[in-house]
C-alpha cells in the first residue's frame, strides 16, 4: 500500500514542477535554432526563407497576403520539426499504468 501512496504522491507532484515559468527568449520555442538542424541544403534553403519572411513588412500588406505568409510559415516549421527528428512522448497515464505494472508484479 506504501508503494502506491508514493506513487500517487509523486503523480501529483510532478506536474507542478512541469508547469515552472521558464525566462522568455527572443527565438520561439517552436522554431527548430540552426545549432538543432543538419546542415543540408533543404534546411537551410527552409531557414533563409524564414528570415525573408520575418524581414517583411507586413503592416502593408492585406489580410489574404498575411494568411498565405502563416500557412507558408506553418508548414516550413512542420517541415523544419520533421527533419530535426520529431521524438517519443509518453502520456502520464501510460507512466502511471507501466509503474503499477511493475509495482504488481515485482
Amino acid at each position: 500500500m506504501i508503494p502506491l501512496s508514493l506513487v500517487l504522491l509523486l503523480s501529483s507532484v510532478a506536474p507542478l514542477a512541469a508547469k515552472a515559468v521558464s525566462p522568455k527568449t527572443d527565438v520561439p520555442t517552436s522554431v527548430p535554432t540552426t545549432a538543432q538542424l543538419p546542415q543540408t541544403k533543404e534546411t537551410i534553403v527552409l531557414l533563409n526563407r524564414l528570415e525573408t519572411i520575418q524581414g517583411m513588412d507586413i503592416g502593408t500588406m492585406k489580410a489574404s497576403e498575411k494568411r498565405v505568409l502563416r500557412k507558408e510559415v506553418k508548414s516550413i516549421q512542420n517541415r523544419l520539426r520533421a527533419i530535426e527528428g520529431g521524438g517519443i512522448y509518453i502520456s502520464v497515464g501510460s507512466i502511471l499504468i507501466i509503474l503499477l505494472l511493475i509495482l504488481l508484479f515485482a
